[in-house]
Order: structure tokens, then C-alpha cells, then sequence
């Protein structure tokens, strides 16, 4: 959270005019790589398309593991320090999610697994728990926060969920920060999913983010980004390549 926050004084101006050039920009290349001709459905674009080159694999445990330490932060956010950080994370996760596929795979799962995914779900747990920080209710944070943006006349659509986001759009000087959680370890991946959080915030809100960061459970790292016209700008860049790949293959 020290690094989230970092230091109020040495905020820069809220920057809310940089959104329109960037849609502007989307909507013409994506005009150039799919089309003026509507689709019949929109061409996505998620978060797990930008982390292709490093995102492993993932087994039934691995997912579920990923959801329930989400879920185990959410309940940090607010201030809830468990002795039992699993069953927690799994009764505030199956307050919602009860019938879905996943909660059947849930239930499915053998005594082995079940003890193999505790285990690993503590253990994420203990490192977030270390490294977080205390988070103030003052903060106006929200978790789980899902956001979608329409390009090109709904040609392409932008889809992302942000595990924590702090900060407001109505101060002067910008002071809205992201922050992603993975319980795999960081790779090149992981810098075009945070360039992706800071645009597709940026053309939600108008307003630039002042800094996007992803935590990995796995290993402790912490990788922040201050949030600048280059970053931005790569952002969209990392964007069109997505959609000229989806062009290719849809």
C-alpha cells in the first residue's frame, strides 16, 4: 500500500484530456483491421489475452486457488483478519457463487486435492497478508471491479475486472491506483495486463490512473507502474495487436 499510494505531495495534475485522443486512436485502428461493416458480435478483448506469452496452464486446483486468494483479499480490503483464511475466502466465494461450474468442480474435488488446495491457498494467503499493508476505509477502495468499453461503434469490445482500485477521479491531482493480484509468478505478461488496467480505466473514467501495480502471491514481487502518456500509448499499441490476432483467427 506504501507504494500504491506513494507520497500525496508528489502527485501529479489529474490528467483529463488524454482519453479522447486514445479512444480515438482505438476506434481507428480497429476501423482499419476489422472493418466498417458491423459484426454480429463484438470482438473481445480480455486481460488474459495480453499475458499469452507467460500465462500457464491452469488445472481446475490452479483456478480455484487464483479465485479463493482474490476473494481472501477483498475480505483484507475491508479490514477481516482471519485465523482461517481458507474457509473464509471459500464462504464468502460460495455466498455468490454456489451453482456456478467452478463450485461444482468444488465439490467434486477428492480429500487429496482438497488438502492440496488448502495448503496452497494459505500459503498465498500468508504472502499477501505480509506484504499488503493496511488499507484505510478513507481510501474509497473497491474490489472485484468489472468495466467494459465499446470501440468502434461496438466493433470491439474491452473487458477487464481490476481486484482493487483505490483512489478518486475527482481530486485535482491524480490519485487513483490499480492493483492486480496473480497467484503465478510475474513475466512479460504481466506489464501488458497493467498497461491494459490503465487504459481501459482511463477511457472509463477520462480520467488517468496514477499508478496501475500487480502483486504475485507466488513469489512476494510487486511490479508498479507510474501511469504517463507511454504507457499509455503502449497500451494501445498492445490492444490493436490483440484485435489483429482475433481478425485472423475469428
Amino acid at each position: 500500500m506504501d507504494v500504491l499510494r506513494g507520497e500525496p505531495r508528489r502527485r501529479p495534475p489529474a490528467n483529463t484530456t488524454v482519453a479522447a485522443g486514445l479512444r480515438a486512436q482505438l476506434d481507428d485502428g480497429v476501423y482499419d483491421l476489422v472493418g466498417a461493416d458491423l459484426r454480429e458480435t463484438p470482438l473481445v478483448v480480455r486481460t488474459a489475452q495480453l499475458r499469452r506469452s507467460d500465462a500457464p496452464v491452469s488445472s481446475v486446483r490452479a483456478t480455484l486457488c487464483g479465485v479463493l486468494v482474490v476473494h481472501a483479499l477483498r475480505l483484507l480490503s475491508v479490514g477481516h483478519h482471519s485465523d482461517d483464511p481458507f474457509s473464509d475466502a471459500v464462504a464468502t466465494w460460495r455466498a455468490t457463487q454456489s451453482n456456478s461450474a467452478l463450485a461444482q468442480q468444488f465439490d467434486a474435488l477428492d480429500e487429496d486435492e482438497l488438502a492440496r488446495l488448502t495448503t496452497q491457498v494459505r500459503a498465498h494467503c500468508a504472502t499477501l497478508r505480509r506484504s499488503l499493508g493496511p488499507i484505510a476505509s478513507t481510501w474509497h477502495v473497491r474490489t472485484s471491479l468489472f468495466v467494459s468499453q465499446r470501440l468502434a461503434g461496438g466493433q470491439v469490445l474491452l473487458s477487464d475486472v481490476v481486484d482493487l482500485m483505490m483512489g478518486t477521479t475527482t481530486t485535482p491531482h491524480a490519485s487513483v491506483a490499480l492493483f492486480d493480484l496473480t497467484t503465478s509468478p510475474l513475466g512479460e505478461g504481466a506489464e501488458r495486463a497493467l498497461r491494459f488496467h490503465a487504459l481501459v480505466q482511463t477511457l472509463r473514467t477520462s480520467t488517468a490512473p496514477l499508478r496501475t501495480a500487480m502483486f504475485s502471491s507466488a513469489t512476494g514481487e510487486l511490479w508498479s507502474l507510474d501511469v504517463n502518456d507511454e504507457l499509455l500509448q503502449r497500451a494501445v499499441r498492445d490492444v490493436l495487436d490483440v484485435v489483429a490476432r482475433e481478425v485472423v483467427t475469428s
